[in-house]
């Protein structure tokens, strides 16, 4: 990931933590720029994201990491 994917990344999560949605990674609360570089840094690993909804309304947006066996 490039420093443009880095920075989209990044102004795509600080958007949805500005909505009031909370982010997680790996099991805890986090920010946009904690899960940004963490993305960025561990790029040999792959993340998933599993968006959390409550009555249809997104509540949470978690990332884990994804088991390469």
């Amino acid at each position: 990931m490039g420093n443009d994917g880095k920075m989209q990344l990044f102004v795509e999560l600080q958007n949805i933590e500005k909505r009031g949605i909370t982010l997680w990674l790996e099991g805890l609360p986090s920010s946009s720029l904690k899960i940004t570089n963490a993305l960025y840094v561990n790029e040999e690993h792959a993340y998933m994201r599993d968006y959390i909804y409550d009555e249809g309304v997104l509540k949470e947006l978690r990332f884990d990491k994804v088991c390469n066996s």
